[in-house]
């Protein structure tokens, strides 16, 4: 005969609803917290694969550096030095000197383009610079005790004649003395990181004032920086009350774009010429600056100069740093979600092409994001000058939606 089931007692019916009751409670809460938290957590982080940069190869340009002396080229804008030949010793610079003359006073007596400022009397020193000054075949312009000269005009003549009396005079009215000023100088060229220049007098009449190329070409910057020198140096003429037409003695002024600085003669230095061109290149407007030091006259290093503005152009490139939707980067997610990281705006650069070019990708992690939203930049260095481009992510990435949550939830947790 088939056995027969016992019936359930009252007790044991009470105990497995009670055990159904409390596992579907259970059940219930579970998909209570776990459907909320699988459903509303953040999508899972994605970090960037950041794409490798081929940056252009740096080229070093040909120029005709004069065979004498040293020389080099600098441009405003550019860090250092951007072309050179010759020695790195310094050199006796001349008259070149009276820049550095120009800058100190000015520092000291600060002037606005146009204006005079104030005046000096001059007295039996300035007789006595004067006399000097004949006695050393120095340049000199004429003076007497009793004259009266402003700043400004007293400066036309150390840096457009390249008087060196009135060098000596500017400096002394500023400091006190001559001695005074070359200690001055000497602080000033130490705050402006000119090392490799020393500075003995006013005028340059010394061959121990002296500089390097790289020191000259950060002078002409800074001579350039002031708008007081900067307007005087590209000054043709000018009339000075009790002196008469005063004529830049700089040859080059106003050919090739040249629009100074100083000239400098020493038997010691040779011919020697710090300058400034602009020059439009590739579209925009390159303040060139350069010296030579140690030629034979100054026809000979003016025709040298030319050949080298003629060619320095041709060192700088614009240069293409990235263009519209160029891809630095890409995003894959864990549900299968993909977008390439692109430069939302191209860039470029006008640059000397011995410069190196690097590139600085940063790109954030993501959850979630729409198309076109920036998620990092690329940041070019070229030399000492830098650009920046926003990165977005080309496509969006959307939420993985609920069916890739709930079956993935160690991705979210």
């Amino acid at each position: 005969m088939p056995q027969t089931t016992p019936a359930l007692t009252k007790k044991q019916i009470y105990r497995r609803r009670r055990i159904t009751v409390f596992t579907a409670a259970a059940l219930v809460l579970a998909a209570g917290f776990y459907l909320p938290l699988t459903l509303l957590a953040p999508a899972p982080t994605s970090s960037a694969v950041v794409a490798p940069y081929s940056a252009i190869e740096p080229v070093t340009p040909v120029l005709s550096f004069p065979p004498y002396g040293a020389a080099g080229i600098g441009a405003v804008g550019y860090d250092g030095v951007l072309a050179r030949s010759g020695t790195e010793d310094a050199l006796p610079i001349a008259s070149i000197s009276k820049v550095v003359t120009a800058l100190v006073v000015l520092d000291a007596h600060p002037l606005q383009p146009g204006e005079q400022g104030p005046s000096a009397t001059f007295g039996p020193a300035d007789e006595q610079f004067y006399a000097e000054q004949v006695a050393q075949d120095g340049i000199v312009a004429p003076v007497a005790v009793g004259q009266t000269m402003s700043e400004r005009n007293m400066l036309d003549l150390a840096l457009m004649a390249s008087a060196n009396n009135y060098a000596q005079s500017a400096a002394a009215w500023a400091f006190g003395s001559e001695a005074a000023y070359v200690e001055a100088a000497a602080a000033w060229l130490g705050e402006n990181g000119l090392t490799g220049t020393t500075i003995t007098d006013a005028t340059g009449i010394q061959p121990t004032n002296t500089s390097t190329v790289t020191d000259l070409i950060a002078l002409a910057k800074l001579a350039l920086d002031n708008p007081v020198v900067a307007e005087i140096a590209a000054t043709a003429s000018v009339d000075i009350p009790g002196i008469g037409l005063v004529e830049n003695r700089n040859g080059l002024l106003g050919i090739d774009g040249v629009d100074g600085i100083k000239t400098g003669t020493l038997d010691e230095s040779g011919a020697c010429l710090l300058f400034s061109a602009d020059h439009m290149i590739a579209g925009e407007t390159v303040t060139l600056v350069g010296v030579v030091l140690g030629g034979p006259d100054h026809d000979t290093i003016n025709a040298a100069i030319r050949t080298l503005l003629a060619e320095v152009d041709q060192g700088f490139r614009s240069i293409d740093l990235a263009t519209q939707g160029q891809v630095f980067g890409s995003y894959s997610t864990a549900w299968g979600d993909a977008s390439n990281v692109v430069a939302s705006e191209g860039s470029s650069m006008l640059a000397w092409s011995e410069l190196p070019i690097t590139a600085d990708i940063a790109i954030g992690d993501i959850h979630l994001a729409t198309a076109g939203t920036e998620v990092g930049s690329v940041r070019f260095t070229v030399g000492d000058r830098t650009a920046v481009v926003p990165l977005v992510v080309e496509e969006s990435i959307d939420d993985p939606g609920p069916w890739w949550r709930l079956g993935n939830p160690g991705e979210l947790f």
